[in-house]
């Protein structure tokens, strides 16, 4: 080959004078890995080798371009100029006769500068060579680590599937002498137990290997695209598939085993449970139960709810007992057992104090615990439920001061008993009046004994004797006069014979032989409760036996909460409160209503479950009317027989009807039911009114007078019926009615007026037409009408249509002219006349 520049001769002569073409490919090589997988998997890889081929510095540009690109690329450095190469320049140029310029002191300088760079740069390329060698090699290190590593694991692997495949062989071996085996004993087994039985004769069926030839031809392991291309592969059997195959052979070799008997539980069965709830509560599938549902034709799900009586059915299906609870049960118990005789122990009497505004109520109970409470009420009157306890010489008494003896009826209405005396107050200036009249119904209903206190008798104008004469007319006799009511004259103000009531009043609770186990888990009544904003809700209890202590979980109508302080009524913290010892209480939830009786539970559990139900019904009593007086219902009360007197309460305008009412209401009746007024008296319908019938569950009857505003909120919130009257001969006859049960809600037909007709008209997709004038009072629109012909009524319908000219009018006056159609009824004819009324439905149901 020759340095020449002709194209001809890229053709090179070679052996035998054959010419041959200069290629530019790289020289490759190629070779087979097998590679190995996890099972025993295996896969040839074709790896070719592409060999760098050498060339010259100018066959820099002629590599190609993927191979340069992937390489880095280093920047070309600038020749150093030495000061041989220098000399040899300057005699070259001296020969050729070419005078030179001297460097200046800047080109120099910016060649030394120039000469720097050029060996910080030359340092930094050896640098970067010399780590790419270092990364280059850790990684051939790498690399060769792996494939060590991964031979190793394919020694493993190798090794554990030999181990497998012995332990398969041995297994199979064992399985199919475990069956004859297992055969023959059971044989023996059944034959010794048959030897008491003769003439029974029983089989065993041994089970067949399931393992057929085309089961040993399957694949084993796992399927790929690649494997299943490869035909000479020989896949291992799978760790998974080897677990399921031994697994199947022990539950073979265990052979038969009889079915165990079914247990059958005591289900608990409430008034509404699910299917989910019922199946675990009988330890069955629900499915089965589904299906057991939907033979009796009834399509259900897993979480429907089923009734009490389809679940006792599906139970005893299934064979389990059956134990019906209702959702009630909750509450069972909860106020306890009757303690023992031996168990009790005295108690202080609970005394309210009751009677007219302003007669010194608050005052003598001041004047009695030595405090000023009154002085803190607004306008001087109480307005607040105060409960105290003052010790005596002769022993503690509890007095409970109420405002207008509310909170002292609202405890009676819940059935609560939590007064054992009542003292009524009255005032010797000013007599009975009607409050106190009220406080002696109170007093009687809930079958307390009365303590008469005679107060300001310090007043010029006191005249004891007015006030046990008036008490007269409400048959109250004081033993001054020959009865058996006890009687003290006081004076709050001087403090006059105080010492003398406190001994009355311990002398009638020493009558009453006042006792309550104190060593028992606390219940009583709530007197009072609040929201308070530092403390949170605050409840006034009194304790009416057991002992409360701090940290009891208690219960109090709809809320519950743990007592986390307890505070007497001289604001000091106490650590337990024994019977008839009012106390203040933290730690409710939420505040109870006053009345409401709370009781200590053992848990928090059983305290959320009883809430949840008062709550529930409470509900559930809010979305429906209470018509607990109404005289419809109480006259299904009385046919069930749970009541057989109609309690009243009468209010008339003057004192001889109210009298009369009240005699005529009493004749009424015979040996099964009769009429029982409550209370009657002179005057409008009060609040006071409403509350006592509340109490007594009476409807109340207005003869001539009418219920304030307060009294009818009062009624309505309450649920209690108000009837006006006046003429006494209707009352009595609609409560002879109602206790007949004749009681019917009333039509009244009101006469509107008579329309002639004129003339019959044909109209099109409407039908007959009546053209008539009205000849008496008015028509209107969808009033009931009287199709009459000859003095008969021929029909009685709805009036559909109502036409003057050709507008729908709603009413038409006597002498004008209209048009009428009937609704369903068409026959019709000119002269008929047509008679328009109305009925008018009055029910008496509760408003």
């Amino acid at each position: 080959m020759t340095d020449t520049n002709d194209s001809n001769d890229r053709k090179l002569g070679g052996a035998g004078g054959q010419s041959r073409t200069l290629s530019m490919r790289r020289p490759v090589e190629q070779s087979r890995v097998k590679q190995n997988f996890s099972h025993g998997r295996t896969k040839t890889v074709v790896v070719e080798t592409r060999r760098k081929r050498p060339g010259g510095p100018g066959k820099e540009d002629e590599r190609p371009a993927a191979e340069t690109a992937a390489k880095p690329q280093f920047q070309a450095q600038p020749r150093v100029a030495t000061p041989q190469a220098d000399k040899a320049r300057v005699s070259d140029q001296q020969r050729s006769g070419v005078v030179l310029r001297t460097l200046t002191p800047e080109e120099k300088e910016a060649r030394d500068r120039a000469l720097a760079d050029a060996r910080v740069r030359e340092a930094e390329e050896r640098k970067r060579q010399e780590a790419e060698s270092l990364r280059r090699r850790e990684h051939e290190d790498r690399e060769r680590k792996e494939r060590e590593a991964a031979e190793r694991r394919k020694v493993d692997d190798d090794a554990r599937h030999r181990t497998e495949e012995e332990g398969r062989k041995k297994a199979e071996e064992a399985a199919k002498k475990l069956p004859v085996q297992r055969a023959a004993q059971t044989a023996d087994e059944d034959e010794a137990k048959a030897k008491p039985r003769p003439g029974v004769k029983r089989e065993l069926k041994v089970p067949a290997p399931t393992r057929t030839k085309a089961d040993a031809e399957k694949r084993r392991g796992k399927l790929t695209l690649a494997n299943a291309l490869d035909e000479n592969d020989d896949r291992a059997r799978s760790i998974a598939a080897f677990r399921r195959r031994t697994e199947r052979q022990k539950k073979q070799a265990q052979g038969f085993q009889m079915p165990t008997e079914k247990m059958v539980r005591d289900v608990t069965i409430p008034e509404a449970i699910t299917i989910q709830e019922l199946a675990n509560r009988m330890s069955e599938r629900a499915v089965d139960l589904i299906k057991l549902l939907m033979k009796q034709g009834q399509m259900h799900t897993i979480n429907d709810v089923i009734d009490a009586d389809t679940a006792q059915i599906i139970t005893e299906e299934m064979g389990h007992r059956v134990r019906r609870v209702a959702e009630a049960d909750v509450v069972e118990g909860l106020a306890g057992d009757t303690d023992s005789a031996d168990k009790l122990k005295p108690r202080a009497p609970v005394v309210t104090i009751m009677g007219h505004v302003d007669h010194g109520k608050t005052s003598l109970l001041d004047a009695i615990r030595k405090t000023n409470v009154v002085a803190g009420e607004a306008g001087g009157i109480t307005q607040h439920i105060g409960a105290y306890q003052v010790e005596t010489p002769k022993g503690l008494v509890t007095f409970i001061d109420t405002p207008g003896h509310e909170a002292f009826t609202s405890m009676r209405a819940r059935g609560a008993k939590a007064t054992d005396i009542v003292i009524l107050v009255v005032a010797a200036d000013d007599g009975v009046m009607p409050q106190t009249a009220e406080a002696i119904n109170h007093a009687r209903a809930a079958e307390v004994p009365i303590i008469v206190a005679i107060n300001k008798i310090d007043k010029p104008q006191a005249n004891p004797n007015r006030v046990r004469t008036g008490l007269l007319q409400h048959e109250i006799v004081v033993e001054s006069m020959g009865g058996d009511v006890l009687e003290v004259e006081v004076s709050a103000l001087k403090g006059t014979n105080l010492d003398k009531l406190l001994d009355t009043i311990l002398l009638q609770a020493e009558v009453l032989d006042l006792k309550a186990n104190p060593d028992r888990e606390a219940s009583g009544i709530v007197v009072e409760a609040q929201l308070d904003r530092g403390r949170g809700p605050v409840a006034t209890v009194l304790v009416q036996r057991g002992t409360l202590h701090l940290g009891d979980i208690f219960v109090a109508g709809s809320t519950w909460g743990r007592v986390r302080a307890l505070i007497n009524d001289k604001s000091e913290h106490v650590k337990e409160a024994e019977p008839s010892v009012p106390v203040e209480v933290l730690g409710l939830g939420s505040a109870p209503e006053a009345g409401d009786q709370f009781v200590v539970v053992e848990n928090e559990a059983r305290a959320r479950e009883i809430t949840d139900y008062r709550e529930r019904k409470r509900r559930e009593q809010r979305g429906v009317a209470s018509g607990r007086a109404s005289l419809e219902q109480m006259m299904s009360q009385l046919k069930e027989g749970a009541r057989k007197e109609f309690h009243m309460l009468v209010k008339a305008d003057v004192q001889g009807s109210a009298e009369a009412i009240v005699q005529a209401l009493e004749k009424i009746g015979n040996e099964e039911i009769g009429a029982r007024v409550m209370h009657y008296g002179v005057g409008g319908i009060s609040e006071s009114d409403v509350q006592l019938a509340a109490a007594s569950g009476a409807v109340i009857l207005g003869f001539n007078v009418r219920a304030n505003g307060q009294a009818r909120s009062a009624a309505e919130r309450d649920g209690i019926e108000i009837r006006y009257y006046n003429i006494i001969y209707d009352l009595v006859d609609d409560i002879k009615k109602a206790m007949s049960g004749l009681l019917a809600p009333t039509l009244r037909e009101t006469f509107l007026g008579n329309a002639e007709i004129l003339e019959i008209f044909n109209i099109t997709k409407v039908g007959k037409v009546a053209g008539c004038r009205v000849t008496e009072g008015s028509v209107q629109r969808g009033a009931k009408v009287r199709l009459i012909r000859d003095n008969v009524v021929i029909h009685e319908g709805t009036l559909s249509t109502l036409k003057r000219f050709k507008d729908e009018v709603r009413e038409v006056q006597v002498g004008q002219e209209c048009g009428m159609a009937f609704e369903g009824y068409q026959d019709m004819r000119a002269g008929d006349v047509i008679e328009c009324f109305r009925v008018e439905k009055v029910q008496r149901t509760l408003q």
